[in-house]
C-alpha cells in the first residue's frame, strides 16, 4: 500500500517544462489520498490538486485519478485588485481491472495509456490538447 507523500508533475510549458510539486492535504481518508499546490502567491484559489483513489469492488480492481487545476484572473474592484478563478481544468482517469489480472497486464494498460498521451500520438494530442473534433477517412 502506497504512503500518503509529495508527487512532482511535469507539464508541457514552453520553452521549458515546469514541474509541480503537490504536497498530502492531511491524512488519507480510506483509500482516498489527496495532494496539492497553490501557486507562488500562496491564494487558496489556485489550488492544483490531485486525488488518488484505489480500492477492492466485488471482482474488480479499481483505481481514479482526479487532476484539477484552476485559472485565476485578477480583476480591479473599486481600485482593489481581487483574484478570482476564472475557469478549472479537469482530467479524470479510471482504470478497472478483473481482480484475477496480473501485475503485468495492469503495466501494459498503464504504460499504453501514458503513450497515448504523447503529444507525437495526434489522435489524442489534437483531440484533447488542440480542441479538434475526431473524423473517419
Amino acid at each position: 500500500m502506497p504512503a500518503l507523500q509529495s508527487i512532482v508533475l511535469t507539464d508541457r510549458a514552453t520553452p521549458t517544462n515546469i514541474n509541480h510539486t503537490l504536497v498530502p492535504t492531511g491524512g488519507p481518508n480510506g483509500s482516498v489520498g489527496r495532494v496539492a499546490v497553490a501557486d507562488a502567491s500562496g491564494n487558496m484559489l489556485s489550488e492544483r490538486s490531485l486525488i488518488v483513489n484505489g480500492r477492492r469492488t466485488g471482482k474488480r480492481l479499481r483505481s481514479t485519478l482526479k487532476l484539477q487545476v484552476p485559472i485565476i484572473a485578477n480583476e480591479v474592484i473599486n481600485g482593489v485588485t481581487v483574484p478570482r478563478v476564472a475557469r478549472v481544468a479537469f482530467a479524470n482517469i479510471d482504470f478497472s481491472f478483473s481482480m484475477d489480472s496480473t501485475e503485468q497486464e495492469r503495466k501494459d494498460v498503464v504504460g499504453m495509456l501514458q503513450s497515448a498521451l504523447d503529444p507525437s500520438k495526434v489522435l489524442v494530442n489534437d483531440t484533447v490538447v488542440k480542441g479538434q473534433a475526431v473524423w473517419g477517412t
